[in-house]
């Protein structure tokens, strides 16, 4: 009696757990819920965001307890048009921090885990469009999405709930009243096509319109198979004082692809380890990994030098091989772009050529230029190519996908670059502003972080930072200024250029630029650009520079400029002749620029008209002082420039 009861009690066991294991595993499967019943009434895009449920975390800190939290965001389709790439922002507003999210990416191009804290955008991924009721015949599979949010959130316990701020569809072309609150864990809102709204694309057109911006990527994929394909990738700078150094490009692999191989660039990091313990070495047992060039998750692609431009392996592709520098097409259109090929292995259940996934989450930088923003990847028409036999026709790639960059301002960022002001009538130089590129983060016993930086004698400025001090000290004692104690700190900045008024006479003026390059490493093909409201339209030549007006949003007030033929070159800094007594010399380029005032009535140069309002190098905006040089400087005596600068030098060489 023990034993059959002991065997039915294990056999009750036994099917005990397996049920709880298919329960389990039914509650884990991607099954496309039942939408509220508040969406009945949506003709529209109907959104909610529901709270489900969370726990207290440790550490225990009464002033920013983390909490986990679990959310559910729905996206439904309720409209007569096929919702194309759709995008949902959600305004967080806990200090949210995401970990996870199904069926999405952030549309900023960032990786999880992430802050969210200030909001963000997500974007439909792999399910990026929904379609209608009416095309499927109300198959909710098609028309509506869930994003599974796992996160932490910081001070709301409950019984309050966590819920963001908003919620609102973030495609052009619909309006969003104020989500509503639906008891208290769940807030929706139904959006509306708005009838005001002009779009550039048909109903009946298959994809989504090419959009503009900074700097846009083509994902083209041009041959396909079952179980890899070729795609070419296309850097495009659309920015007229946009531009990029030494780029680095990065990008996710959503499904555990990797990359064979590769034309026109090359990875970072050549490493086929994970593929040889993951997945893809299992699944493709016959393939020698050592040829493999990348398996990480998360690639960084460097552009090939000019000597690898005619490589029968890596090069042979138009626009590649440029040390990673691509011009803003105001300056050179034919090298505005950069493009290389890649060779990606795809993995079950991919394997069927029609199954084209690009990557997600797309980065781009460079040095010393402008940080760039990327949205995701937008199906659009097939890119041409001109036919590479030189018959006059195009031939059109399998499946072509657009990421859209613009230049941000990253809030905290500093600038790489900074400005000095002097002028004829005021023989000190205002200084690149303290910390204008940032500072260390322990000065508190070498230098001040918030004193104004001190007026300098002109010869200081081709010195480097740390060679000024008794500079300034002497200069200050001269003028009978004191100095903060301690002095301030340097503008640590990789690059400076001095604007100096040289010339203010009856029918014209002219102003001396100076660019200095306080690292090491060298411009080629560099350009820098002012904005100047008033006195653009009067501007006439630049002698050892080349010059001319640039129109920027219709309005005519900048200046580019750029090194003459075979002198578009900024050395980097160098040692002095003596490097154990002299300090280091910047690399520089000097020009004078000259301006009538024929077509600037009433401008007063001294007054301010007469120093730019922005400046860039290389695409990136410097840092400008605070103040202007005054006309009214106290000139002690018949003191010379050249007498100064004696002076310093001899009590510099006692100080040493």
């Amino acid at each position: 009696m023990a034993f059959y009861l002991n065997c039915n009690t294990h056999f009750f066991f036994k099917f005990s757990l397996l049920f709880s294991l298919l329960s389990f595993s039914f509650s884990q499967s991607d099954v496309v819920e039942a939408p509220s019943p508040a969406a009945d009434s949506c003709n529209g895009i109907f959104l909610s965001y529901a709270y489900s449920s969370g726990t207290k975390l440790k550490p225990t800190d009464p002033t920013h307890q983390p909490y986990r939290f679990e959310s559910v965001l729905t996206v439904l389709n309720n409209g007569d048009e096929e919702l194309k790439s759709w995008k949902v922002s959600v305004e967080f507003q806990n200090d949210e921090f995401l970990v996870s999210a199904s069926n999405v990416v952030l549309a900023d191009g960032t990786s999880l885990p992430a802050n969210v804290g200030n909001g963000t955008v997500f974007a439909g991924f792999p399910m990026s469009d929904l379609k209608t009721a009416i095309e499927t015949a109300g198959d909710l599979t098609q028309m509506q999405v869930q994003v599974k949010l796992l996160g932490t959130q910081f001070g709301v316990a409950a019984p309050d709930v966590p819920l963001p701020k908003n919620i609102q569809l973030a495609n052009d072309g619909f309006i969003c009243p104020k989500a509503s609150m639906q008891g208290k864990n769940e807030m929706q809102v139904c959006c509306r096509k708005d009838p005001k709204f002009k779009a550039n694309v048909t109903i009946d057109e298959e994809f989504l319109p090419r959009q503009s911006g900074d700097l846009t990527i083509m994902y083209d994929v041009t041959r396909t198979y079952d179980s890899n394909y070729w795609a070419q990738v296309t850097i495009s700078n659309h920015n007229p004082l946009g531009r990029l150094d030494n780029w680095k490009l990065s990008f996710d692999w959503m499904r555990d692809e990797f990359i064979y191989t590769m034309k026109g660039a090359y990875p970072y990091v050549v490493d086929s380890s994970d593929c040889i313990f993951g997945t893809q070495g299992q699944h493709y047992r016959d393939l020698d990994f050592a040829n493999v060039l990348n398996c990480e998750r998360r690639p960084t692609i460097i552009d090939l030098p000019p000597t690898k431009a005619n490589d029968t392996t890596l090069g042979l592709i138009p626009n590649c091989c440029r040390n990673g520098t691509i011009l803003p097409p105001s300056m050179d259109p034919s090298k505005s772009s950069s493009v290389f090929q890649m060779q990606v292995f795809k993995m079950p259940p991919d394997l069927n050529r029609s199954e084209l996934s690009p990557p997600q989450n797309w980065k781009i930088n460079g040095s010393l230029n402008p940080d760039y923003k990327c949205g995701p990847p937008v199906r659009v028409s097939p890119s041409q190519f001109p036919d590479p036999s030189g018959l006059p026709s195009n031939t059109t790639a399998v499946a072509s996908w657009q990421v859209v960059c613009n230049i941000t301002h990253p809030k905290g960022a500093s600038p790489k670059c900074c400005v000095s002001f002097s002028s004829y009538y005021n023989d000190s130089v205002v200084p690149c502003r303290t910390c204008a590129c940032g500072c260390p983060s322990n000065t508190a016993r070498t230098c001040s972080t918030t004193a104004p930086a001190v007026l300098l004698p002109p010869e200081a400025l081709l010195f480097p930072f740390e060679n000024r001090t008794a500079m300034a000290q002497a200069w200050a004692d001269l003028k009978h200024r004191t100095v903060p104690n301690p002095m301030p700190c340097g503008d640590n900045c990789g690059v400076s250029i001095n604007w100096h008024v040289l010339t203010d006479y009856s029918r014209g003026w002219s102003a001396r630029i100076t660019i200095f390059n306080w690292d090491e490493t060298a411009f080629p093909d560099w350009f820098a650009a002012v904005q100047m409201d008033e006195a653009t339209r009067g501007f006439q030549k630049m002698y050892s520079f080349n010059g001319s007006a640039l129109e920027l949003n219709g309005v005519n007030n900048t200046i580019i400029m750029q090194g003459l033929p075979g002198l578009n070159y900024i050395v980097g800094e160098t040692d002095g002749a003596n490097p154990k007594k002299d300090p280091r010399v910047p690399g520089k380029q000097q020009t004078v620029v000259s301006f009538t005032k024929k077509n600037t009535p009433g401008i007063n140069v001294a007054a301010g008209d007469g120093f730019p309002s922005k400046v860039f190098f290389n695409g990136e905006e410097c840092a400008l002082p605070s103040v202007l040089p005054t006309n009214n400087s106290n000139r002690e005596g018949s003191t010379t420039i050249l007498t100064i600068f004696l002076a310093v030098f001899v009590f510099i060489m006692l100080h040493q």
